[in-house]
């Protein structure tokens, strides 16, 4: 059964009255993909994992500060995972986890409505 974006409230004003409210988890889940870059940031990511300069190369203008920033707060959320691989050189790979990966229905939808619509 799938989770109802808005809870039913009633507005004092009398016009928004039997319209449903905002979820607060559907609100948070948007500002978080939605953060200037992100959704570019795992548009490539879903095709495998890249490195630093990789994501870099792939998503033009997008500083270096904040390609961290963003991969750090994707990495708190458990949607990317860091990958040290130890062997001369070190590399370091940034890979989108299974709840990460399970955003991939959402980011193509969004990707086909940009190409109908923008």
């Amino acid at each position: 059964m799938p989770v109802p974006l808005r809870e039913e409230i009633r507005a004092a004003d009398g016009g928004a009255e039997g319209r449903a409210a905002c979820c607060s988890l559907y609100h948070r889940a948007v500002e978080l993909v939605g953060k200037r870059w992100t959704g570019a940031m795992l548009s490539v990511l879903l095709d495998g994992p890249l490195r630093f300069s990789e994501i870099k190369t792939l998503v033009p203008d997008l500083s270096d500060r904040l390609l961290s920033e963003r991969l750090k707060e994707l990495e708190s959320e458990q949607i990317v995972e860091r990958r040290v691989h130890d062997e001369p050189p070190v590399r370091v790979e940034y890979a989108l986890t299974d709840k990460g990966r399970a955003l991939e229905p959402a980011v193509r939808a969004l990707q086909d409505w940009a190409q109908h619509w923008l």
